[in-house]
């Protein structure tokens, strides 16, 4: 949006929400974004005043970085050069996530952690746990040669196949994000993320690429959506019925830009169908461009689709403020500031999602919510200066 246009109506975005029992001012969402800086797992103070200046902006609701689950192999190195991920578990980081939600609280924010197991993208040897082996649904990282921006040397460490996850192991990264979640309500946090996504452990057992089981665990969709739906089962149990439980989900994954969980929205619902009847608030379609049509015949998107069969709220993502997705511009080196509010608002007035998440733009400026509120000029994208604030 820019001051010689005609203005645009956000206030719609301004509509306060809630979801179970968190009440939120706003329809503005910071999306979750990997930062790599708490060193041991651990969130400083700096961690804690950068989602502080963001909370100061108005955004509505934040939801952190990808932060690993309680288990030993959940985080390392997933081909992008991970260090100093985040952890729930353990003293120190407990205390850590206190101080961040305590800053976020006090100016006025609501926060919610997106708890995270790396699975097959995880390089055995790396990580606070090095001597964790590769956890695959069924020993597979994925096809080789797809279209994908994974360095070339790690793809080649790491598409060995190796065994498939046991019915131990399969519970005991269920029992893992239980602990998490119930880690995560005792430090104060107002609900609970997933991140099914982006070919990490959850998306490979949806992924047919990944996931060859013939146990209960694999087969057709719906069977292949039993881990996810036993996953949110699990944290449901942990977080009560008050704290609201969001669902990432993606059809493209690192290891295969073009993939897809569902060609169809009758193939849709049959993935996302028994994830949302085991307990999801609000569905998060992790899409590289939020107004991209996701299937042939319909203008509705990703979110879209996922609001419409399930019946649960959906989020939309992917490009607000920016005119390139996040792996093109990693790809190509580029991106620049996109003036796509008026997009934006055409599809959330017409009820398409319910919450909007603004990523690398809210990194770019703390205050953009605000900025979008008042109808300030939003500034350009400049990655300088994002990294200045970061």
């Amino acid at each position: 949006m820019n001051d010689s246009s005609s203005p645009i109506d956000v206030a719609p975005l301004f509509e306060p929400i809630a979801i179970r029992g968190l009440a939120l001012a706003n329809r503005i969402v910071m999306a979750p974004m990997t930062r790599n800086f708490s060193p041991g797992g651990v969130p400083g103070e700096d961690v804690a005043a950068y989602y502080r200046r963001r909370a100061e902006g108005g955004t509505g609701l934040l939801i952190t970085e990808g932060v690993g689950i309680d288990h030993p192999a959940a985080l390392g190195d997933a081909g992008l050069g991970e260090s100093n991920l985040p952890h729930l578990h353990g003293e120190a980081a407990l205390a850590g996530w206190r101080r961040v939600v305590d800053a976020v609280h006090a100016a006025g924010g609501r926060i919610v952690p997106q708890l995270w197991h790396q699975g097959v993208m995880r390089e055995p040897g790396t990580g606070p746990h090095p001597e964790a082996g590769s956890l695959r649904p069924s020993g597979l990282w994925g096809p080789a040669g797809r279209m994908t921006s994974i360095d070339p040397a790690y793809a080649e460490r790491v598409q060995a196949p190796t065994r498939p996850m046991s019915e131990g192991e399969i519970q005991d990264v269920i029992d893992a994000y239980a602990r998490s979640a119930r880690h995560a309500r005792e430090a104060g946090f107002d609900g609970i993320a997933i991140h099914g996504a982006h070919g990490y452990l959850i998306d490979t057992f949806l992924w047919d690429e990944t996931n060859h089981r013939t146990d209960a665990w694999g087969g057709d969709r719906r069977a292949r959506a039993r881990f996810a739906a036993e996953v949110v089962r699990a944290i449901r149990r942990e977080a009560g019925e008050s704290l609201p439980i969001f669902f990432r989900f993606s059809q493209w994954k690192q290891q295969d830009f073009k993939a897809r969980l569902a060609a169809t929205p009758q193939e849709l619902e049959e993935v996302l169908g028994p994830i949302a009847d085991a307990g999801v608030d609000v569905f998060d379609g992790s899409a590289r461009y939020f107004d991209r049509a996701e299937f042939e015949g319909s203008p509705l998107n990703l979110s879209g689709w996922a609001r419409k069969l399930t019946g649960k709220l959906a989020m939309a993502i992917g490009g607000i403020g920016l005119d390139r997705g996040f792996y093109d511009s990693k790809r190509d080196g580029r991106a620049g500031g996109s003036d796509n509010v008026a997009l934006l608002m055409r599809r959330f007035e017409r009820g398409e999602f319910d919450l909007v998440a603004v990523g690398r733009a809210l990194l770019n400026e703390p205050r953009w919510t605000e900025k979008l509120r008042h109808g300030h000029a939003l500034p350009a994208f400049d990655e300088q200066r994002m990294k200045e604030l970061y």
